[in-house]
């Protein structure tokens, strides 16, 4: 077996893509923090309306709103750093997303009350309750639009990416094999094995059980239909009601031995099928 060593150019191009990628978000995250602490120092008192007679130029509270949100960007991007890694590699839901936002708002109102009693101490300032509570309150409002401006892009194509491109490795004795969600049709069980059926009947073995898999998987594509079987939502060809509110299932795909050619959901079941389906 040979392997291709890449080339100092193409080295040098992945670098420079990934450095580019990078220096672009952190200038998007740079400019809307900048927009963010404008609106916020120009709304902060009436002497900072543009329009105001006495008007000046809040130069103290815009660095101040600089330093706040330097904290506030970092804190945003270790958090979704983290989520990232840790639940949106698998799925991307809206509990997750929610979370996600306020975790991340969490974290900034935890930093913002010391930062803000330093930063008085500093300009020779009082810290008063009042505006600091309006300040963090505007803070969390601005900070919120502005994570998801920043990350809504991010979080669509790991949507997408979960829903269509994710993949599976399936370690089989000395054989590993790598699928992709839209490649399998089920997991099913049988004499203590588990084996995973592609989309035109190939079946794989696997040294998972399913409970394992059910943990691994994507659950807004993948439905536990019983002790035995784990479906994939583009597989069911049809839908039966039959006797005692259960379901019977059938899937595009078949394999020699007939395993899963019929499938039943029971009745306890059947509801959960029925939303995770639609």
């Amino acid at each position: 077996m040979s392997t291709t060593q890449p080339t100092k150019d193409s080295v040098k191009t992945t670098r420079y893509t990934f450095i580019n990628s990078s220096a672009w978000r952190w200038f998007q995250i740079v400019i809307v923090l900048t927009i963010l602490s404008l609106v916020v120092n120009h709304l902060a008192s009436r002497d900072s309306f543009p329009d105001s007679e006495s008007y000046s130029f809040p130069i103290v509270g815009f660095l101040a709103s600089i330093i706040l949100s330097t904290f506030i960007g970092i804190i945003a991007h270790l958090n979704f750093k983290f989520y990232k890694r840790k639940y949106f590699s698998k799925k991307v839901e809206t509990v997750t997303i929610a979370r996600f936002l306020a975790s991340t708002l969490g974290y900034i109102t935890i930093m913002y009350i010391p930062v803000n009693i330093i930063l008085n101490i500093i300009a020779g300032g009082q810290t008063i309750f009042y505006y600091m509570l309006v300040g963090l309150l505007l803070t969390l409002l601005l900070s919120l639009i502005g994570v998801i401006l920043v990350y809504a892009r991010d979080i669509y194509n790991l949507y997408a990416v979960s829903i269509k491109s994710a993949e599976i490795t399936i370690e089989s004795g000395a054989k590993t094999t790598r699928l992709t969600y839209e490649d399998i049709a089920c997991f099913y069980s049988e004499n203590k094995i588990v084996y995973a059926v592609q989309n035109y009947g190939k079946t794989i073995n696997t040294d998972f059980t399913l409970n394992e898999l059910e943990e691994k998987i994507n659950d807004q594509l993948f439905f536990r239909a019983n002790r035995k079987i784990i479906i994939h939502k583009d597989a069911v060809d049809q839908i039966e009601k039959i006797e005692n509110g259960k379901l019977r299932i059938r899937l595009k795909a078949s394999v020699e031995n007939d395993a899963i050619a019929e499938i039943n959901i029971s009745r306890y079941k059947r509801k959960a099928f029925m939303n995770w389906f639609q």
